[in-house]
């Protein structure tokens, strides 16, 4: 047995109790390192409700919050880096209507660079989908609502504001753009893990988006992306093989944060082993995928823990930290 396949197998311990444990219903986890060695495996259930459907290593799963750093990142330093533009500009600068009517507020002055490193006053979370279903209007009521200003905190409004500068540079919606080799913006059911039973949609989600407010935005910067185990490690492996054009996704904007994504901290999902030299970014939905740069390898841990309810203990905290620990034990 190699040392790749040794290490990939005591991280799948955990994995494997979560599920035998009936915390989970199912998961994959990939690894790949520089040399291209790569190995993943699934087990446990894409579905559980109204049916049951195994686990596989070619299941599409919805990525959620990884899309903030697989697509929206990757198209605002593209974007920055094509001269179109600056990181440091306020968004009106290319939002100009975000909230005209005062042209004094704070949120005038918010910058690419600070939405891309959640270090802005926006709330951490805001039920936008509860304010209708015309995905034009939201669009407008995003720009024009009053946040109330609190302390930097992760927010999901920084990357659906970057989306709609997206949007406007690109001429089209985010659902029309490519989303990148191997990904998509929804799945077949019958191939996707599945998420929520959903209250307010009335159905079991598989293969539509689990975010509320993307749904109702019909698609977003801060998620929405599908993908296969396999692409998000092709994905990672291109970040292995590239460090230098990349600078900008491991240049710290704080302690916890990069250009899109986190940096190791005390308590924080990659474990308490990795390198100082790793980026990682995690989905509501179950997922995450973290990339050591110093060791020369990533891994990716996708699993449907929302399913069939996001109001439960799925202990997924303690499960990617425990993967990244026996990742990079020893």
């Amino acid at each position: 047995m190699t040392q790749t396949e040794a290490r990939f197998n005591r991280a799948f311990a955990p994995l494997e109790t979560a599920i035998g444990n009936g915390r989970i219903p199912g998961g994959v986890l990939g690894f790949v390192d520089a040399d291209g060695n790569r190995a993943a495996r699934a087990m446990g259930h894409a579905q559980t409700v109204p049916h049951t459907r195994p686990m596989a290593e070619d299941t599409w799963f919805d990525l959620a919050s990884l899309t903030k750093v697989l697509f929206t990142t990757e198209r605002i330093l593209s974007l920055a880096d094509a001269g179109k533009i600056d990181l440091d500009a306020p968004l009106t600068s290319v939002l100009p209507d975000f909230r005209h009517y005062n042209l004094d507020n704070w949120e005038r002055k918010v910058t690419f660079r600070h939405c891309l490193g959640h270090q802005t006053p926006f709330p951490g979370v805001f039920p936008l989908y509860t304010y209708g279903r015309d995905p034009d209007l939201l669009r407008t009521f995003l720009l024009q609502h009053e946040f109330q200003a609190g302390p930097a905190v992760y927010s999901d409004i920084n990357f659906m504001l970057l989306g709609l500068a997206l949007e406007r540079v690109e001429g089209h919606w985010i659902r029309e753009m490519d989303p990148g080799t191997g990904f998509a913006w929804s799945a077949d059911p019958a191939s996707s893990a599945a998420t929520e039973d959903c209250y307010w949609r009335h159905r079991v989600l598989a293969g539509e988006v689990h975010d509320d407010n993307c749904s109702a935005l019909q698609g977003a910067g801060h998620a929405g992306l599908f993908g296969t185990i396999a692409a998000v490690l092709d994905f990672a492996a291109t970040k292995l093989d590239r460090a230098g054009p990349d600078a900008l996704i491991r240049t710290p904007l704080s302690g916890r944060r990069t250009h899109g994504w986190e940096r190791p901290y005390e308590g924080w999902s990659g474990g308490e082993h990795c390198s100082p030299a790793t980026i990682g970014h995690t989905g509501f939905t179950g997922t995450g995928l973290w990339i050591d740069f110093d060791r020369g390898h990533a891994w990716t841990l996708l699993t449907n823990r929302v399913h069939p309810t996001r109001h439960f203990d799925s202990g997924i905290i303690a499960l990617r930290r425990a993967v990244g620990d026996l990742i990079n034990a020893g």
